[in-house]
């Protein structure tokens, strides 16, 4: 294997890590609100990731330095192209971190209720706009033949890419609730359980409707491949699931889902990077694209070593924190409306 195809695939796994781990939490925080009557309520949904939301969103960080190092055309042409969907990208993950820290550092019920508002808000835009970008590759952009983006920002916003983004926050709002409902007791659970069940339907027909579309805007012609698949059975089986109360089994479906769902979305991009709308001769691929040999012999060398010592680490982390986060745990007196 080439270490240009070596290192797309690696590309690939980060994003997906991310949207696996990560998905989670953002749908925590687009539900924090919803699962809860009162603040030990919000405290106990948001304490479920307390301890890992910074350490997942870390794959997000991995995934663009990766793209940057492998592939710096890819990089160069898609940051400076996607640069206004970016800086909200940006604006959102710093929005939503702050809120973490913030939203109990003032004794005020106005105070908290904003970045709840905030926490939500930045909850949301982080997967729609990561949907928007990704779906930007594939579905193409105008790219001339010096490989810049010769667009404008109405570009970004194609049919395919906007449902893109739509589809990824449905599945990270699934997963967290499923999340939420495994992690939790009582009045918590009962609602995160039952928030899970109202979002599933949307999701399944959302995923229903994106794999065929991908693969039809990826000319992959009439027959669907393994993953897209599986990705249907696995979304099938959750709504199923969570039906009959099984939380941990959904939570197995809603990560395969995921996973399946953006694992098929860079197999189907595949050789090529970023799509051009102007000429496909003009599209950037893993060949006209890749860094020189050395160094991807160097980094590679390196991600071997160290990515499992990432994911052992992460799975220690993952086992400390396994317990159940309950309401009674967070019972705070009432707050002044200042």
């Amino acid at each position: 294997m080439a270490l240009a195809t070596f290192w797309f695939i690696v590309t690939a796994t980060l994003w997906t890590g991310f949207f696996v781990l990560e998905g989670f939490d953002l749908g925590v925080g687009m539900l924090h609100t919803f699962v809860a009557r009162d603040e030990a309520g919000r405290r106990a949904a948001i304490n479920t990731i307390g301890p890992l939301w910074d350490g997942n969103e870390v794959w997000l960080i991995v995934a663009a330095a990766a793209m940057f190092a492998a592939f710096p055309s890819w990089y160069a042409t898609m940051f400076s192209g996607f640069y206004p969907v970016l800086i909200l990208l940006l604006v959102g993950l710093i929005v939503r971190g702050v809120s973490f820290e913030f939203r109990g550092k003032v004794d005020s019920t106005r105070w908290v209720r904003t970045w709840d508002v905030l926490l939500t808000v930045g909850s949301l835009l982080v997967p729609l706009l990561i949907g928007i970008a990704l779906g930007g590759l594939l579905h193409g952009v105008p790219i001339d033949q010096s490989q810049e983006f010769t667009g404008d920002i109405a570009d970004l916003f194609s049919g395919y890419a906007v449902f893109t983004g739509i589809t990824l926050v449905l599945l990270c709002l699934l997963h967290g609730a499923t999340f939420i409902t495994l992690r939790t007791t009582g009045a918590v659970q009962d609602r995160a359980l039952a928030l899970a069940r109202r979002i599933a339907p949307p999701t399944i027909l959302a995923v229903l409707a994106f794999q065929p579309w991908t693969h039809s805007v990826a000319g992959g012609g009439v027959l669907p491949d393994v993953l897209e698949l599986v990705a249907v059975l696995a979304v099938l089986a959750a709504g199923w699931l969570l039906a009959g109360r099984h939380e941990g089994w959904a939570f197995v479906a809603t990560t395969v889902v995921i996973a399946t769902t953006v694992l098929s979305f860079f197999a189907d991009l595949y050789p090529r990077l970023m799509v051009s709308s102007t000429d496909s001769a003009f599209d950037l691929t893993v060949h006209n694209s890749a860094s020189g040999g050395y160094a991807l012999k160097v980094m590679s060398v390196v991600a071997i070593v160290f990515f499992p010592l990432v994911l052992a680490y992460q799975g220690w982390t993952y086992h400390v924190f396994r317990l159940r986060v309950s309401a009674e745990q967070f019972d705070v007196p009432d707050r002044g409306s200042g």
